[in-house]
């Protein structure tokens, strides 16, 4: 009987034994999933592009408006500490492009741009964005690709300010020529459209013409407008620098003509009466935001999709 006891207890202690002894693989596999997970999900996760810098494509340095947009962008990123390398494109997409691919190639961690052509920009944007880069938008849009953030001031909104003034200096079905920005800019379609969604029906528009934004251009195309149309009562141009070359065709005639961009030249023009009126922006808001946007990106912070800058019309009444 004693035998048979001491039997029955040693396998009790055996079975006991056993139960405690599996109990341990089993906590140790619990604590592994976990693990396991955490090192799969930082697999997956991608490492933080680049060396830390961002590049600044701008479409021109031709343009006083981008001088100071790249003026704001370069003291942001000095107040931060952060190393901004800037390319100009001239007004070339084919450059530009070339341009982003060169930032690629230095492995910048966001690219900001200010596109040439919003269709144009969109394949280099996208190799960009294939190698991890963060992408922001600049004044103008990249067609067909969802970038990171959009910076720019409300384009259609000041064009149709711009219009309406000129309806109200000139009355309606006034003679107006329209001197177009540089084509597939989304400034140019946009201020287009702002413009012609008054124009078309308060004034009458004889004439509309590509001058690419440059002050030059916007001579010769304004002299021959005056030449096929010399009752040109007013005149819209997409930016300033067309604008004041407007005037210089137009000399001493009697003709509005109002601009867009506020720049300091246009300023004085509007302060002296050459220059009825101009849309103002703040291009170096617009820099400084960029970079601090990229700074915010690069910390990996969420950032609003589209960052708006408000705009005014400035006359000779508010013009400082």
């Amino acid at each position: 009987m004693r035998k048979f006891a001491a039997l029955a207890m040693a396998a009790m202690m055996a079975v006991s034994m056993a139960a405690c002894g599996g109990s341990k693989p089993a906590e140790t596999t619990a604590a592994a999933a976990p693990a396991a997970t955490e090192a799969a999900k930082a697999e997956e996760a991608p490492a933080a592009a680049g060396s830390g810098s961002v590049g600044l494509s701008l479409s021109t340095l031709n343009n006083p408006f981008f001088v100071t947009l790249s003026d704001g962008a370069e003291a942001k990123a000095k107040e931060l500490g952060v190393e901004l390398i800037t390319v100009d494109a001239g007004d070339d997409s084919a450059k530009q492009t070339n341009d982003i691919e060169d930032l690629i190639s230095k492995n910048i961690s966001v690219l900001i741009v200010n596109p040439v052509d919003s269709d144009a920009v969109a394949p280099a944007v996208e190799d960009a964005i294939a190698k991890g880069i963060k992408v922001i938008a600049v004044d103008r849009v990249v067609n067909g690709v969802e970038v990171d953030c959009s910076i720019a001031s409300d384009n259609v909104a000041g064009a149709k300010m711009a219009a309406e003034y000129l309806v109200e200096l000139a009355g309606e079905k006034a003679k107006t020529a329209e001197l177009e920005g540089v084509n597939g800019a989304s400034a140019t379609i946009d201020r287009g459209e702002g413009f012609h969604a008054v124009a078309d029906e308060k004034l009458d528009v004889v004439a509309s013409q590509t001058a690419n934004f440059n002050r030059a251009e916007g001579m010769n195309v304004m002299e021959n407008m005056l030449q096929a149309n010399p009752d040109i009562k007013c005149v819209f141009a997409h930016n300033d620098e067309m604008a004041l070359g407007a005037i210089e065709a137009i000399g001493d005639k009697d003709i509005i003509v109002a601009g867009f961009d506020a720049t300091d030249d246009a300023v004085a023009a509007v302060k002296e009466g050459t220059m009825a009126a101009t849309v103002a922006q703040q291009p170096d808001l617009m820099g400084a935001t960029a970079v601090e946007t990229a700074v915010k990106l690069m910390a990996g912070e969420t950032v609003e999709k589209s960052l708006p800058v408000e705009v005014s019309l400035i006359t000779k009444d508010n013009a400082q």
